[in-house]
This record gives structure tokens, sequence and C-alpha cells, in this order.
């Protein structure tokens, strides 16, 4: 057992861990080639010896950690599957991220909700377990405060009882981020990140529900699958699969089902990952100087297996150190082009749907004026560094194939219970490259 240090000098050694702290120099400990690691579990270095597991990330200016209890033998370090603290924790913090993080750029706001922070946790963790990850759901003040339930047969996490008319909404949301470069020494690459969220209005102390996810035959399996505390069993096999290894026919492809006990407010049931062959849109973007100006052309392709019906769908098209745009001159085949000039950006609106022939196409002619402080620099996008970003949202659609069969749905309480079941696929991160200049790359390819 390693104690856990004092606030300032944990708060030290996890800088220095996340490399926030001493990041221009080379620390063994952190940096050896053997200490490579993509996750967030870090084994931390204090005076009375190393600290893990840690679970800690940094977004957007913030710092999330935690330290789970391991029970069971530290020697040989077993694996992070095998520690249930983990996932607890990670939806601890997932939980405390989604609380605090739209109030990020307000700083008197972000100050009063972190100040809340310790009463909300004695709600969600009263002993140290986290009972309720939900923070949004839960009271800032002490008076409303509900009891912890009296029924022996109800579960903590169902913090008050429900009465009306059974009914289960269930959404499965995709998330797809890509980086496509079109070029030869770059490999374009694009995962997909699913969340299974659950409402269920059910009477009753602790009411079992089996939910279970449907894949078409032909779609790769769901992997790096993580359950809510509420799901009751599963099998292990489920978990293990993993998209770090390549698939393979051995590889668990289902039945994908859920027991649990629902909490009393919205919650993600689980998440999961899954190697989808293609991308839903390709593009190509090519950026060129010539003289004074700028030419662009953007080409947009969608899939043909991709649903053609979207609530929104636009390519941003910034231009960092560059200065306001003066002049412009362009042709779209499809959409609309909005010009913000003093942002020296470019909005190609898409719109709802793609033509027919699923392909649009843009051609532009810039130039700039002087660059002031005012406008838009970034460190990475100099010279002809540049990227177009796509936004879009296709309802009633996952790039997985992924669905809830509302048949499926079982629920073990007297009356007919209704189910509502819904998917959408959003972009997160879809970068396109100028395949006429360098790139930032996650991959490069072993050339002969």
């Amino acid at each position: 057992r390693v104690p856990i240090p004092s606030d300032s000098a944990f708060l030290k050694a996890l800088l220095l861990e996340l490399k926030l702290e001493d990041e221009h120099l080379f620390v063994e400990h952190r940096d050896t080639c053997t200490r490579i690691s993509h996750s967030c579990v870090h084994s931390v270095p204090t005076a009375a010896g190393e600290l893990w597991p840690v679970l800690a990330f940094h977004k957007s200016g913030l710092i999330y950690a935690c330290v789970p209890l391991v029970e069971g033998s530290l020697e040989p370090r077993p694996a992070l599957l095998t520690v249930t603290g983990l996932s607890q924790g990670l939806a601890l913090l997932l939980g405390i991220m989604d609380y605090v993080s739209p109030s990020r750029k307000n700083e008197a706001e972000l100050s009063s909700k972190v100040g809340q922070l310790r009463t909300l946790l004695i709600q969600a963790c009263p002993l140290g377990t986290p009972l309720n990850t939900n923070i949004r759901s839960l009271s800032s003040s002490f008076e409303d405060i509900q009891e912890m339930p009296v029924d022996k047969e109800q579960p903590a996490w169902r913090s008050s009882s429900y009465k009306g008319k059974p009914q289960v909404n269930v959404c499965i949301a995709e998330k797809v981020k890509c980086m496509q470069y079109d070029q030869r020494d770059a490999v374009d690459t694009w995962q997909v990140y699913g969340a299974v969220n659950c409402k269920c209005d059910i009477e009753g102390c602790a009411p079992n529900v089996t939910l279970s996810l449907t894949l078409p035959s032909n779609a790769p399996p769901l992997q790096d699958i993580v359950v809510h505390h509420c799901v009751t069993s599963v099998d292990p096999a489920m978990l293990l699969s993993t998209s770090a290894e390549p698939l393979h026919d051995s590889v668990y492809n289902g039945p994908y089902k859920f027991p649990f006990i629902p909490p009393s407010d919205s919650f993600d049931l689980c998440y999961y990952t899954s190697q989808v062959p293609v991308p839903p849109i390709l593009g190509c973007y090519q950026l060129v100087e010539e003289g004074s100006q700028i030419k662009i052309t953007v080409n947009l392709k969608l899939h043909e297996s991709i649903k053609n019906s979207f609530e929104y769908c636009e390519a941003r098209i910034p231009f960092f150190n560059r200065g306001p745009i003066a002049q412009l001159e362009h042709k779209v085949s499809y959409g609309q082009l909005d010009l913000f000039r003093e942002k020296s950006l470019l909005v190609w609106v898409i719109g709802q749907k793609f033509p027919k022939s699923l392909e649009v196409s843009l051609t532009g002619t810039l130039s700039f004026g002087t660059v002031g402080k005012e406008h838009p620099t970034d460190y990475v996008c100099t010279g002809n560094t540049a990227y177009v970003k796509l936004y879009f949202r296709i309802p009633d659609f996952t790039l997985t194939g992924c669905y809830v069969d509302q048949h499926s749905v079982q629920i073990f309480v007297p009356g007919k219970p209704k189910i509502t079941a819904s998917r959408e696929l959003i972009s997160s991160d879809y970068y396109i490259w100028n395949s006429k200049a360098p790139a930032p790359m996650v991959f490069k390819p072993l050339l002969d």
C-alpha cells in the first residue's frame, strides 16, 4: 500500500507525470521508451513509492483526476479491465466534466460550480464509492439531499421512486473523428465512438431491465466496451474485445446484452468503439499560392452507404496568419458559401442533402489584407499547411449500423411499457488537410 500524499505533493507529482511541468526536460521515469502509454491510467511517483492507479486526464484547461481503490494484490499489477474502480472512477470524472465544462469560459460561474463540488460529491460518493455519476442531476443544497433508500432491495443509485406508466427512452449517439490527407506518405485515419444513453421511468425499488444492441450481419464488431456500474452481469469476452488488436475471426461479435437496474435519472449505459471500413465523407483539399493570391479547391463525396439526410452539413475553411479576406471569387457546385472577412473564414453550407451524384465541389481565389493582432493565428497552420473542418449530424443513423430493437427491450414489471429508441451520427474533429503542404500526421507508413 502506498499512502496518498498531501494535496500539494500529489499535484506537483501529477503535473510532472502529465507533462504539464518540465515538459521540455527528459524525466527518466516518465519519458523512457518503456513507459509509452496511450491510456489515462498513470503511475505517479511519490516519496513513499509509486502510487497506482491514478486516473487523470487534461481537458480544456482543467485536470480531472481520482485514485481508484484496487481490492486485491498489486503484485503482479492486475489488468486494467479487472479493476472495477477504474470504470467507476472514469464515470465519475466524466460526470464532473459534464457538470463543470459548460462554465469553463465564465470564470465566476466556474468558480461557483467548483465550490459546490464538495457538496455534490458527498451525495455522489457518500462513502467513497460512486453511487450516482450524473453530477448535474444532484442538488447543491444540503437541505434537499434525499435520504438513502430504506428498502433493502433498492440500489443506492435509485434515489427516487417513479409513479406512472413505464417508459424507456434509449438514444445511441455515435461520434466520428477523421484525419484525411490525400497524400502518399500519410495514412488517413478515422475512429467511431458510441454512447448508449438511457432514461428509464419505471415503478418499483429495483426494476430489472435488459437491453440488447443489434448490428447488421456484415458490420464490424463493437470494441473497447465500458459499461455503467448499474449493469448486473455481462459476458467477460465482450469487455476484452479491444481495438488495439487487429480484427480476426475469434473477435467477440455479440450478442451485446446488458441486464441492469436503472438509476432514476438519465445515464450512459455503455460506451464503445468500432473499426468501420470507410469514413462517411471523403474529401480532398488543395491550397496553393500564386503570386499575391491563394487558390483553393475542395471536393467532397458522401459514401454511398451513408444515409443522405442531414440535420446540417457544412465545411468551415479557416485561413490563419494571413489577415482579413480582402477579395474572393468562387464557384460552388452545390449549397452556398458564406464569407466572414474579419475572421478570415469561409463557411460552405451544404445543407440537408448531397446531390444525386453524392459529390460537391468548391473552387475559389482569395487575397488578404494586412494581418493584425485581432486576426486568427495558429502555430500548426503556418505556410500553406491548412485544413477544412466538417460539421454534420445525421439523425436516425449510426456509422456502425448499431440500433436498439424495441421488441428486444425486456422490463420485468406489470403493464406494457412504452419504448422509444433513437440514434444519431455526429462529426467530431473531422479534418481534411491541404494535400499540397505538410500536415500533422497521426500515423506515417513504412515505405519500401
